[in-house]
């Protein structure tokens, strides 16, 4: 199975920019379509963005549409999460998940694999 290791989180104000990486393990990360969430203390893991094992399909949720950028480098087993023009609300853990799936998906059970989460945190 794949390990994912996220890092890149930190503090930042609003309007900043942060870029996380996920650093994949053991397998080969282009048998995985990949995804991002995060979560914010007392709510619900949420989906942020996916991107499928070519990297053809990218899909984004609303809130950071226009915002947030996620790519992948399947030849450096790598995947990144471009966020600009933070807001308050973007503050949460975000964690990179892997899924068998060949097209990312908004559905949180079809990820199998997990991080162990980044902090995101942004002032304002």
């Amino acid at each position: 199975q794949v390990q994912l290791e996220e890092s890149g989180g930190g503090l930042v104000q609003a309007g900043g920019s942060l870029r996380l990486s996920c650093a994949a393990s053991g397998r080969t990360l282009s048998n995985y379509a990949m995804g991002w969430f995060r979560q914010a203390p007392g709510q619900t893991r949420e989906f942020v963005a996916g991107i499928s094992r070519t990297g053809s399909s990218t899909p984004y949720a609303d809130s950071v549409k226009g915002r947030f950028t996620i790519s992948r480098d399947n030849a450096e087993n790598m995947v990144y999460l471009q966020m600009n023009s933070l807001k308050p609300e973007d503050t949460a853990v975000y964690y990179c998940a892997g899924s068998v799936y060949r097209i990312a998906t908004m559905t949180i059970t079809d990820y199998r694999y997990w991080g162990q989460g980044t902090q995101v945190t942004v002032s304002s």
